[in-house]
């Protein structure tokens, strides 16, 4: 299944192994994607309304959130996403290592459109991570950037 070329992903973790590790492990998936990756809700929030330094950016064909972040919690990014006409047909996939059903039920409650535990164990965190590239830029139909 080929996905679209030269998609575009926003990851918004604050954790440099994490980031690191997912951008690794999208890229031994063989997804063909821009990775951008920012820190923090605010980097987010600039980079999706396209605020210096992000001007002129793609909007992304998907967002990776973690939720514990500095500055603006994923909580506070999903609800800005959702809440914004211009942004809130993005997909957001909460990527997180929390499993407490409170974080599972708040995200959905935002908006999410997926919510995914981490694995600690690499080789299911690259099998999720074909999954999601499969499903979301391969399968699902998504509205023009």
């Amino acid at each position: 299944m080929a996905s679209h070329p030269l998609a575009s992903i926003l990851m918004v973790d604050d954790n440099p192994g994490d980031v690191r590790l997912t951008t690794e492990a999208l890229r031994e998936t063989g997804v063909r994607a821009e990775i951008t990756a920012v820190h923090d809700g605010v980097e987010a929030m600039a980079y999706l309304r396209r605020q210096p330094p992000w001007a002129g950016q793609a909007t992304p064909a998907l967002v990776l959130l973690d939720l514990n972040l500095p500055r603006m919690d994923g909580r506070a990014v999903l609800r800005a996403i959702k809440g914004d006409t211009a942004l809130r047909r993005i997909p957001v996939v909460v990527l997180s290592t929390s499993q407490a059903p409170m974080d599972v039920s708040d995200a959905y409650d935002l908006g999410a459109n997926c919510y995914i535990v981490k694995p600690i164990d690499l080789d299911e965190f690259v099998g999720v991570l074909r999954d999601i590239e499969r499903f979301w830029l391969g399968r699902a139909s998504l509205p023009q950037g």
